[in-house]
C-alpha cells in the first residue's frame, strides 16, 4: 500500500520544516511518507533544533537540507505543508497546487538571537507538536507516544 506523501516547506529547511517532518515521521510514519525542503536551503540543520528534537527522544541527524527543486518532476505530494509565510510566496506553484495545501506560519528559528534560540526553538517546536495532533486527528490517525523525557 502506498502511503500519502507529505511536503514540509520552509526557507531555509533548517529549522521548522526539519522538525516537521522529524514529529510527523516519529508520530505517524506508518501512515505517512515524509519530506521537508526549502526554497533557498541553507545547507545545514541548526545545531539548536537537532538539540530540542533530541530532548524528545527523536533523532533527525540522518536529515539534510535540501531545495524543493530536488522533488520537481519526481514526487507528487499528497499533502505540501508551508511553515513559512516567505515558502508560501516562493514556492513553485505546482507544489502549491499538489494535493492538499495547508499554510501554517511560524516563527523562524533562525531568527532568534543566539542566547534565545534553544529555548524559542523548543517553543516552535511545541507548536509544530499541537499543529501535527490536530492535523492527524482530521487525518483519522491516532499519533503514537513518541516522547522520551
Amino acid at each position: 500500500m502506498n502511503k500519502p506523501k507529505v511536503l514540509f516547506l520552509c526557507t531555509g529547511n533548517s529549522a521548522r520544516s526539519q522538525m516537521a517532518e522529524g514529529l510527523l515521521r516519529a508520530m505517524a510514519g506508518d501512515h505517512f511518507d515524509v519530506f521537508s525542503a526549502g526554497t533557498e536551503p541553507k545547507g545545514s540543520i541548526l545545531p539548536e533544533v537537532e538539540e530540542a528534537m533530541r530532548e524528545i527522544g527523536i533523532d533527525i541527524s540522518n536529515q539534510w537540507s535540501k531545495s524543493v527543486m530536488e522533488y520537481m518532476g519526481k514526487v507528487n505530494f499528497g499533502y505540501v505543508i508551508t511553515v513559512c509565510s516567505d515558502a508560501e510566496e516562493n514556492c513553485p506553484a505546482i507544489f502549491l497546487s499538489m494535493g492538499t495545501h495547508a499554510h501554517w506560519p511560524l516563527d523562524d528559528p533562525a531568527k532568534f538571537d543566539e542566547e534565545q534560540r534553544l529555548a524559542s526553538t523548543r517553543s516552535v517546536r511545541y507548536q509544530i507538536e499541537l499543529r501535527l495532533r490536530n492535523w492527524l486527528n482530521a487525518q483519522g490517525v491516532t499519533p503514537h507516544n513518541y516522547r522520551q523525557m
